[in-house]
């Protein structure tokens, strides 16, 4: 699995549209194939800033998506909207099918 973290700094005249220009991009990413997840998350300490949660199947499938017309379409515009360049994690995760149970919680009744 490919999993990566982006963490994005939004200009905060484009902040409140954020989720609304990069839609299209998370739609279309999304119906990928080999995507697991593409997850957006609001930090709850600085409105301005947002993190991508996402991960594909393997390197083929990573490959197609940075190849895609829509990830060209949503690095333009993205890039009006950000403030600086964002800052990334991308690591390939051994024989991992995607999201597990965690072992040190779970709901109490």
């Amino acid at each position: 699995m490919i999993f990566i973290a982006v963490r994005f700094t939004v200009r905060p005249e484009h902040t409140a549209e954020w989720l609304s220009l990069v839609g299209p991009f998370t739609e279309a990413t999304r119906a990928e194939p080999g995507n697991l997840f593409f997850d957006w998350s609001r930090s709850v300490d600085d409105p301005n800033k947002f993190t991508l949660l996402e991960a594909f199947a393997d390197d083929d499938a990573a490959a197609a998506h940075v190849q895609s017309d829509h990830f060209t379409a949503g690095l333009a515009t993205m890039a009006t909207a950000i403030a600086e360049t964002p800052e990334i994690i991308n690591v390939t995760i051994p024989d991992q099918h995607g999201w597990g149970p965690m072992a040190e919680l779970a709901p109490q009744m």
